[in-house]
């Protein structure tokens, strides 16, 4: 292996250690559990008037901007949503998602689906 490769690839590993700490979850662990739809319109916990046709998501710690893969288990189908709101509040659920992103992973019948969750990464935006 030459010494520039290695210091490329130590230089990702280093990332993939340092990318827990900010995000909140593992990248390879994820999270798992129920998920739920919402569709208000009224303004978030990150500041911005709530579209329910985007592809957003409430989740109770990662930060505001937040993009995560969410993957229902039961189908496979996933979407990957940006986290602009706080909640689920209901015990047991760990990401509620807009209706264009339930919808998107075929969820919106059933109202609670059985997800995991893997952060991609972050998006700079704007809060109140």
């Amino acid at each position: 292996m030459k010494t520039s490769t290695f210091i490329v690839s130590a230089g990702l590993a280093m990332s993939a250690l340092a990318m827990p700490a900010l995000s909140g979850l593992a990248p390879a662990a994820a999270q798992s559990g129920l998920a739920s739809w919402y569709a208000l319109r009224s303004r978030t916990a990150c500041g911005e008037k709530m579209n329910p046709g985007a592809m957003t998501a409430a989740h109770r710690t990662l930060p505001c901007g937040t993009r995560i893969k969410v993957t229902h288990r039961s189908t496979g189908r996933s979407v990957i949503v940006r986290v602009n709101d706080r909640g689920p509040f209901k015990r047991g659920r760990v990401v509620d998602l807009s209706r264009g992103a339930a919808r998107h992973i075929g969820m919106i019948h059933s109202g609670v689906a059985p997800v995991s969750l893997q952060v991609i990464g972050r998006q700079n935006v704007a809060t109140r």
